[in-house]
This record gives structure tokens, C-alpha cells and sequence, in this order.
């Protein structure tokens, strides 16, 4: 993940604050709300990660027929990592 697990605490937060402020969202227990705001960004900035370790598993296997062929893995990982992006309709 490119962001601390700090910062997005951080994030939450004001983006709780901010939402409240507007009068988009109303609560009396903050600490709920920016708990699961705080898992709700983790689990979204998460999934990246976790689709580049499925493409490194995939392309594990296909190794040596990717060296018979000549094929380029940086090509392979980018081509591999946007069909598993569009299988779990992610934004990347």
C-alpha cells in the first residue's frame, strides 16, 4: 500500500469531520464511524496489493513457458494485472 496505516487513520478522520460538517452524515459516536471509515479505506487501498500478488502467483506458474517464448514479464504483470483489475471491477 503507498499509504501508512497512520495517514489513512488520518484521512478518515477528516473525512468523517468533513462529512459531518456538511450535514451529509449524523452521529453521536465518532469513533465507530472512523473505525469503519478507517477499514473501509484500508480494505479499497488494499486491494492493489493484494491483485499484485495474485498476478506474481500467476506469472510464477506460466515462468518457463514465458521464458521459452520470450515473453516480457513487466509486459505480461501489466497485461495479467489489468484483467484481474476488470475481474474484480476495480479502478486502479
Amino acid at each position: 500500500m503507498i499509504f501508512s496505516k497512520d495517514y489513512v487513520g488520518y484521512l478518515a478522520r477528516e473525512t468523517v469531520k468533513n462529512l459531518v460538517t456538511a450535514k451529509m452524515i449524523k452521529t453521536d459516536n465518532y469513533a465507530v464511524v472512523n473505525e469503519r471509515v478507517t477499514g473501509g479505506l484500508l480494505e479499497e487501498l488494499g486491494l492493489e496489493d493484494r491483485i499484485n500478488d495474485e498476478v506474481r502467483v500467476i506469472l510464477e506458474a506460466f515462468q518457463d513457458d514465458m521464458l521459452k517464448t520470450g515473453a516480457s514479464y513487466p509486459e505480461m504483470f501489466k497485461k495479467v494485472k489489468m484483467e484481474l483489475a476488470r475481474k474484480y471491477k476495480a479502478v486502479l
